[in-house]
């Protein structure tokens, strides 16, 4: 009952409503999405939560268990650990089932997944988003740079951009 109600917290907190349609969010929880920018599944990670997540998305399993994570991260008690995975559930980046009394933990999304929707919600929410954006390729390196110049022309110009709501 504590999750749901927390995840409806969350939800709350990110969404805007806007203009129907649907979009490529793929933490979007909406039927059909209505927000004009898609904020679902926006999630701030503190490092720790970082690190077990890079865990999580890198497994070789798709689920992974409590004991397989503290045995990756010795310095943090297990109790640590399984309380981290239960914060990240609620905060709606993993999911639980219980098998045999072992609860395993999936993501929601893939890690650069997460990444996307973390860099639209940043741009979205600047009121200079043209000044943002120049300012962090400016911050990339010649070879970040390449890449995304690379990345851009491979994009026919009458492409237009659905992710979370940008129309």
């Amino acid at each position: 009952m504590r999750t749901e109600k927390l995840q409806g917290q969350l939800k709350k907190k990110g969404s805007q409503t806007g203009s129907g349609g649907s979009c490529a969010n793929p933490y979007c929880s909406c039927d059909p999405c209505s927000c004009k920018v898609c904020k679902c599944g926006v999630v701030r990670l503190s490092s720790t939560e970082r690190k077990l997540m890079d865990f999580v998305w890198r497994a070789p399993r798709s689920e992974v268990t409590v004991r397989e994570v503290a045995n990756e991260f010795p310095d943090y008690a297990y109790t640590t650990v399984a309380t981290l995975l239960d914060r990240l559930v609620v905060k709606g980046i993993l999911r639980s089932r219980l098998v045999a009394h072992t609860k395993r933990y999936v993501p929601i999304g893939s890690q650069d997944a997460h990444t996307v929707v973390l860099m639209h919600e940043a741009l979205s929410a600047d009121r200079d988003p043209e000044t943002a954006l120049r300012r962090f390729v400016d911050g990339l390196t010649r070879d970040q740079k390449r890449l995304l110049r690379d990345t851009l022309s491979e994009v026919p110009p009458s492409t237009k951009a659905t992710t979370h709501g940008h129309r």
